[in-house]
């Protein structure tokens, strides 16, 4: 059970607000999806990622199939069950991880060679073993297979990725027997448009419910990253949702839902948070720093979460500084919130046909210099 649904278009932009439907429930689009790479979002609770308005979060196929490993995870009634989630759940199928542990493995035609980098046991992932997992697991949307190459990859590299990952893609599909999960297709190609645009191309030529644009921020620049996926987007259908994997920053999803993509994922909100790094209206605050010592402020007196609801900047500091288990948790609650309230209040200037309005700080040709440090006055 698998729909995706475009309510409202902005004109003015490629934005448009949506509704995914899945078997576990709806998510409003644009959506950020938490990640819970290993069936958990680091230092929340299920119960808490309802609270900040989470409808979907994001696990990966790979983590779970070397630890617990995809059986048990199905011998104990699935992923849902097993991680206490009971909305929709989006598996990455381990391209990106076979990418970023290049080392411990080997590419070729049948698929990806590897050792564990827990205790380098010996593996082999394919297309349809990769689909089987994702199966096993029970998730509501499902990953391809791909090849991601890193950001300076030479143009015959690329080239050789993103044809394997459409090969892939198609056994990928032969392979599917669970009506109930929606598998995606995952554009490849480098940093080279031509390559990008052959990919979406290829891949919006198979019957995929959902296409992602995988393979960004991976070593380019910034503005590398979003001139490719500004050309890869117009290549993918209108009636299906567009997903930007890996991305980014609060003002780079705004970019990003201009261009016309409707779902995100980033470790940056709960890896920031970690680090006392934290997001609000007023730019990025580093929580560690001496001058929060005596502030008795909240954090951004504007946010409605736990958090700022309950705890000031110098409590904040003081857990960060002493290296509290409670600082990464009231850090990540407040970090993930931020986002959620970042993508409903998109949804809310879409519904009401300002989306541009809302956008424009964002949109100008100085804020795609000035980064995360930009001031967002909504």
């Amino acid at each position: 059970m698998f729909s995706f649904t475009v309510t409202q278009h902005d004109t003015r932009t490629g934005a448009r607000l949506g509704r995914l439907t899945t078997g576990h429930g709806d998510v409003s689009t644009p959506a950020f999806m938490p990640v819970a790479t290993q069936g958990t979002v680091k230092a929340m609770t299920p119960r808490e990622l309802r609270e900040i308005g989470a409808e979907i979060v994001l696990s990966n196929a790979y983590h779970l199939y070397l630890r617990p490993g995809a059986e048990a995870v199905e011998q104990l009634g699935g992923l849902h069950r097993f991680m206490g989630w009971d909305g929709p759940i989006l598996t990455d199928s381990g391209g990106f991880q076979v990418f970023s542990l290049k080392d411990l493995c080997r590419v070729s035609e049948d698929g990806v060679q590897f050792r564990s980098h827990l205790d380098g046991s010996a593996h082999m992932l394919t297309p349809e073993h990769v689909v089987l997992t994702q199966e096993k697991l029970g998730v509501d949307i499902a990953m391809v297979l791909d090849e991601c190459v890193p950001g300076p990859a030479s143009y015959a590299e690329a080239e050789r990725a993103a044809a394997r990952t459409t090969r892939w893609a198609e056994r990928a599909l032969a392979a599917k027997k669970r009506d109930a999960q929606a598998l995606f297709g995952i554009v490849q190609g480098g940093i080279y448009y031509d390559l990008r645009e052959q990919s979406a191309r290829e891949l919006v030529g198979l019957p995929f419910p959902g296409y992602a644009v995988g393979g960004l921020s991976v070593g380019e620049d910034p503005t590398v990253t979003l001139g490719l996926a500004a050309h890869a987007v117009q290549f993918l259908p209108a009636d299906r949702p567009r997903y930007l994997m890996g991305v980014g920053t609060p003002e780079q999803l705004v970019r990003y839902v201009a261009l016309g993509y409707d779902m995100f994922d980033c470790v940056m909100p709960t890896r920031n948070a970690r680090n006392g790094s934290l997001f609000t209206r007023f730019g990025k605050v580093n929580i560690r720093r001496a001058a929060y010592a005596a502030d008795p402020r909240p954090l951004d007196e504007e946010c409605a979460c736990y958090t700022c609801q309950h705890f000031s900047r110098a409590y904040l500091r003081h857990l960060a500084v002493a290296g509290e288990i409670l600082s990464a948790h009231l850090n990540t609650v407040h970090n993930l919130h931020f986002y959620q309230y970042l993508m409903r209040s998109m949804r809310e200037a879409l519904a009401s046909g300002c989306f541009a309005e809302f956008a424009r700080p964002f949109l100008a040709p100085s804020a795609q210099t000035e980064g995360e440090e930009r001031v967002w006055q909504n």
